[in-house]
């Protein structure tokens, strides 16, 4: 099955016309519903996201793309980077270091909360998927400062996505580097209790970096095929991850993905997938496809409430359920 360009957008042939017609249909039943989110604005730059978009980009492990509805707009990862920093953790340090400072548990808090940590011994963050985690993740990873780690952060994203010009917002960087009073709260707090060693700051200048790479739907549809796949590229052809590595990640993603929404999406939906407050979720199906959704509209919980409606529909349309 071949991929052609017409009229911007990437769409099969053959059998392809069922997947792209379902995405059609998606975006334009769940935008309505849009307007019921909220943007994040505790990061003031993305207070000024446009709430009404909405797009969404699928790959098959065999190397073709559909997309439909606003997946070009741009938008940064957020703690969908969090996946991309585990992945070359896990990679450079190895499981049992890794897994050695950071739990595997999901957690009912909000993915910022400090309550479980100061509540519960040991103190160490429940998973590498919320904050406290992604934060004592980065610091685990063998770079001198926060350039060059955040450059094999980025290196990483790089192919994962295939866009070797992926790069980092820097307005939002900017904006969340200047207001994030409570992820600083995390790392000291991390610190005082052994869990966090290294320079505070320099170790949080590169989380809030990785967090503004900025991506589009598409990029994060070859994000998710890729580890769907156990860690090849299907349109590079590179070996970026192992298949080892990918199936921790997605493990981790089925159960952590989504924060203290994780289960009730589990129920819903079914498959791996990680959302962050730019509005991004990214999605892998074992074997099958990789989807991309953007919609900065966000429920309560900080998940965009666009693309979990449009996950849910694609899911039981095209039978993608794996849990």
């Amino acid at each position: 099955m071949n991929t052609e360009v017409l009229n911007g957008r990437l769409e099969p042939h053959g059998d392809g016309e069922l997947i792209s017609k379902v995405l059609e249909t998606v975006v334009e039943q769940v935008r309505p519903c849009t307007s019921r989110g909220s943007v994040a604005t505790y990061i003031p730059e993305l207070g000024k996201q446009d709430k009404g978009l909405l797009g969404i980009a699928m790959a098959s492990v065999q190397g073709d793309v559909w997309v439909a509805g606003d997946w070009d707009s741009p938008f940064t990862m957020q703690s969908i980077s969090k996946v991309v920093s585990l992945g070359l953790a896990l990679t450079e340090m190895g499981e049992e270091r890794v897994f050695s400072r950071v739990g595997v548990d999901p957690t009912a808090d909000p993915f910022n909360s400090i309550m479980r940590l100061e509540m519960v011994a040991p103190h160490r963050p429940q998973n590498p998927l919320i904050n406290a985690g992604a934060i004592v993740t980065l610091s685990l990873l063998p770079y001198p400062d926060s350039h060059s780690r955040f450059a094999a952060v980025r290196d990483l994203a790089r192919r994962l996505t295939g866009a070797m010009d992926l790069d980092m917002d820097e307005a939002v960087y900017v904006s969340e580097r200047d207001t994030s009073d409570r992820n600083r709260a995390l790392a000291y707090f991390l610190r005082s209790v052994g869990a966090l060693e290294g320079d505070i700051e320099d170790i949080l200048d590169s989380y809030f970096r990785q967090c503004s790479l900025r991506v589009n739907a598409k990029d994060l549809a070859v994000m998710g095929v890729t580890l769907a796949s156990g860690g090849v590229n299907p349109f590079s052809g590179e070996r970026v991850l192992s298949s080892k590595v990918c199936r921790i990640m997605r493990a981790l993603m089925a159960t952590c993905g989504l924060y203290d929404g994780s289960g009730e999406f589990a129920v819903r939906v079914g498959v791996p997938a990680k959302s962050g407050v730019g509005g991004g979720i990214v999605a892998s199906v074992p074997m099958r496809y990789g989807i991309g959704t953007f919609g900065p509209a966000l429920d309560p919980k900080g998940n965009s409430l666009g693309g979990i409606m449009m996950l849910e529909r694609i899911s039981k349309e095209l039978s993608l359920r794996v849990l």
